[in-house]
């Protein structure tokens, strides 16, 4: 099948099977121009809350795939690699938090959404780090929290809130690669530039961000700033979602540990045109769980719809 053809017959598959594509901005490019919803983690969570089409196709990775199930019992919700995983969720196994989280009796726990349906499960409240601030304030001061799986954001949450909280030990394979040397060498190149940056990364690259924020933020800060340049700190996927809305301006993607500026995502790139087109076809592979583990994550999922209202 041609390349130009694919196109055509995705979205002839999306009317067939009354389905609706949702993708995250880390998506190849081609993938987010056929989406009917493009967004953060927030956002396409919401997205899938109301959604009214019969079949869910999510490229993404699985624990969003998941999140869509979680909020959608009822739907088909397939997505085109199930081993499109995530770092921080293979490296917070739960029964591993489980035991972390005994440790520490009478805290709120408050779990990135990059995480397992078991993980969630295990959760008093979900959150991304579109929401994530607003959650941790909405939690009253006396009362302790545990935070996972990242311990970037939770750090930078700390820093922004006043609250002192348990970190789980976790990172991002991308956010973490990010090197303080390249990204002032790339600073001096572009004097003019301001860098923006996602809360998943160290804090040593974030201490030279001029905003830092969800990805979606970012996405939105670009077009409010003055500046005519920016070098982006996160997955590199973004940067054709920026270029597409604010094409007069300049987007650099951030140096990792190499000094290239090719920060992607190996398990969001699993998704191709390709096997979407046989996901489609096949109405597989389709995300399934329990129905009791569904209705356990489901609890701190709603809690963080009803705080994020």
């Amino acid at each position: 099948m041609k390349v130009l053809d694919i196109h055509d017959e995705i979205r002839r598959l999306k009317r067939e099977r009354d389905a609706i594509l949702l993708a995250h901005y880390y998506q190849e490019s081609e993938i987010q121009d056929l989406a009917d919803h493009l967004g953060d983690s927030l956002a396409l969570a919401q997205q899938a809350a109301k959604c009214t089409n019969r079949v869910i196709v999510f490229a993404g990775v699985k624990f969003m795939a998941e999140t869509a199930k979680i909020l959608n019992p009822a739907r088909t919700v397939v997505m085109p690699d199930l081993e499109a995983g995530c770092s921080l969720a293979d490296g917070c196994p739960a029964p591993d938090f489980a035991a972390f989280k005994a440790r520490y009796p009478g805290h709120v726990v408050v779990t990135y959404i990059n995480c397992s349906t078991e993980v969630k499960a295990l959760s008093d409240i979900i959150c991304t780090s579109s929401n994530a601030e607003k959650i941790i304030r909405s939690i009253p001061r006396d009362q302790p929290i545990l935070f996972a799986p990242d311990k970037n954001l939770g750090r930078f949450l700390v820093q922004k809130t006043g609250r002192d909280m348990v970190l789980w030990p976790g990172t991002c394979i991308v956010h973490e690669t990010f090197n303080e040397r390249h990204l002032i060498r790339l600073k001096t190149r572009n004097p003019g530039a301001e860098v923006i940056a996602h809360p998943e990364c160290d804090e040593v690259i974030l201490r030279h961000a001029n905003f830092i924020g969800s990805t979606s933020s970012l996405l939105a800060y670009a077009g409010k700033s003055r500046a005519k340049a920016f070098i982006v700190v996160t997955e590199g996927g973004i940067l054709h979602a920026m270029r597409k809305a604010w094409p007069d301006r300049e987007f650099i993607a951030a140096p990792n540990d190499s000094g290239c500026g090719c920060n992607e995502c190996p398990h969001m790139k699993r998704n191709t045109l390709d096997n979407l087109y046989a996901c489609l076809d096949r109405l597989a592979p389709e995300i399934t769980m329990d129905e009791s583990l569904r209705l356990r994550a489901l609890a701190p999922l709603e809690r963080m719809m009803q705080l994020s209202a």
